[in-house]
């Protein structure tokens, strides 16, 4: 997924999304353990999506409580 597609989401799709993602990593994992994955590209793939949203919410974070103590 897009960071731009990931951007225009709220914290609460962010936080869906990145549960589900994260159900998909022990997924893929289980299949290279097993050696059944096909797609290894589909690792890193997840693994840095993860993260965009991960940076994303932080950001959210930060600029919720800066407005807060305004």
């Amino acid at each position: 997924m897009k960071f731009k597609e990931l951007k225009e989401k709220t914290a609460t799709e962010l936080v869906e999304e990145r549960r589900d993602l994260k159900v998909e990593m022990m997924n893929l994992r289980v299949q290279r353990a097993s050696g059944q994955l096909e797609n290894p590209a589909r690792i890193k793939i997840v693994r840095k999506t993860i993260a965009r949203i991960e940076t994303l919410l932080s950001e959210k974070r930060i600029n919720q409580n800066s407005v807060e103590s305004e």
